[in-house]
């Protein structure tokens, strides 16, 4: 069966890096996209980190930017094997990996995370979820035989005129399948030990407030730290607040990596006594 058409926007990035500007290291950059999303929502982000010299792969996850009812054939599986692979590609051409995420692709990269251990250079997640408060996803494992889709949740952006190219539609098979993957997730987050950067937006009428507190109050990393978006819905890196994204990750990425002019400045002050204390 031929793959559909894809949406405008959704085609995946691929950016090569610049050693040059990161201090004579290949430092590579994974990205993934939330569900019902596609590279659109993370391509403002990835040419950011592309610009600044890293090497930057924001793949498409099977079944994503096409329609609905591909995705309702797709599987937690299929995403976390796209982004696995992704991850092995780039560990074999760089000589650290950072790894990110928006909502679903949040969970998938702290899974990745908990899988790959030391492997993992640093953890970046937007608006995460592994869990929500919503009563009617326990109905999923009968809905989803009976009902095809729900309404969508694509494009909760606070900013006028921005769309994030994602589906109209929510196919409940796949949805059931990506909640399936939470419980063991939150299981193994005391595995996840690389360091965290937690960006959050106040208003989210996507993920609620439940995956917050487990995530930070169980993940293994010491080194955490937590970034509010005040002025950004669900779709954070479209938002109001991507310039805070973009800059607190660079920020992040820097020195998580030893990188660049931001990790030389951290080790002068270190070097010199100066208060610089992990976040």
């Amino acid at each position: 069966m031929p793959t559909p058409d894809l949406m405008p926007g959704a085609e995946p990035l691929t950016a090569a890096p610049r050693p040059e500007l990161t201090g004579g290291r290949r430092i590579g950059v994974l990205l993934s996209h939330g569900f019902t999303g596609s590279p659109a929502s993370m391509k403002p982000w990835g040419e950011h980190l592309a610009a600044l010299g890293y090497g930057v792969v924001v793949p498409r996850l099977p079944g994503h930017g096409t329609t609905w009812q591909d995705l309702n054939t797709r599987r937690w599986e299929d995403w976390l094997g796209e982004l696995s692979a992704a991850f092995d590609q780039l560990r074999a051409e760089h000589d650290a990996v950072v790894i990110g995420g928006l909502s679903m692709g949040g969970a998938l990269v702290l899974r990745l995370a908990a899988d790959r251990g030391d492997q993992v250079a640093g953890v970046m997640v937007v608006n995460p979820a592994v869990a929500t408060k919503r009563l009617d996803v326990r109905l999923l494992p009968v809905l989803k035989h009976v009902v095809g889709s729900f309404p969508g949740i694509a494009g909760d952006i606070k900013k006028p005129g921005i769309t994030e190219s994602g589906y109209t539609k929510t196919p409940l098979r796949a949805a059931h399948s990506m909640m399936q993957g939470w419980r063991p997730l939150v299981d193994d987050l005391p595995r996840v030990t690389a360091p965290l950067l937690y960006l959050r937006s106040d208003v989210d009428n996507v993920v609620d407030g439940a995956s917050e507190p487990l995530i930070l109050d169980r993940v293994g990393s010491t080194d955490v730290s937590r970034v509010a978006l005040p002025d950004s819905y669900h779709v954070a890196t479209l938002d109001h607040d991507a310039p805070t994204i973009f800059e607190e990750s660079a920020t992040f990425i820097a020195r998580v990596t030893a990188t660049g002019p931001t990790a030389d400045a951290v080790d002068v002050e270190d070097a010199d006594g100066a208060s610089g204390g992990t976040q």
